[in-house]
């Protein structure tokens, strides 16, 4: 039988256009799921800054902006494996996405993070991770 991981969503980012205001509505809009703002970086190598909420310790939440109202999603999928986001990745090319970035170690993340992204039809960025050793 295939392992699935826990969960299918590892992380979301959302465009927002007012970076700020859209922290404070999710800073008090999540406080009663239980979820707190775990990571927030002021503009990042590409302008945007970026909060991350969740709950453990771990973003799954995350806000990027400024970005155009519309802007593609983000959506990190988890993969049970480095085979399953290999697999994830030749899929998704052959079935009409654009590469995004192919399947390796992100280290900027940390030394576990293995990952591969793809441009859907509509220009969402999709990725697949596995962050097991």
């Amino acid at each position: 039988m295939r392992q699935v991981p826990e969960g299918i969503i590892d992380h979301v980012e959302i465009p927002v256009s007012q970076f700020e205001q859209a922290r404070a509505f999710y800073l008090a809009a999540l406080a009663p799921l239980g979820l707190t703002e775990i990571i927030a970086v002021k503009a990042a190598a590409d302008g945007a800054s970026r909060a991350g909420f969740g709950c453990d310790g771990y973003p799954r939440l995350w806000l990027v902006g400024p970005r155009n109202p519309g802007a593609p999603v983000h959506l990190a999928l988890r993969a049970a494996s480095r085979d399953g986001v290999d697999a994830f990745h030749a899929q998704a090319l052959h079935s009409g996405g654009r590469d995004n970035g192919g399947p390796g170690i992100r280290a900027r993340y940390h030394d576990r993070y293995y990952a591969a992204y793809v441009l859907d039809p509509d220009g969402n960025n999709i990725e697949a991770v596995c962050q097991k050793a």
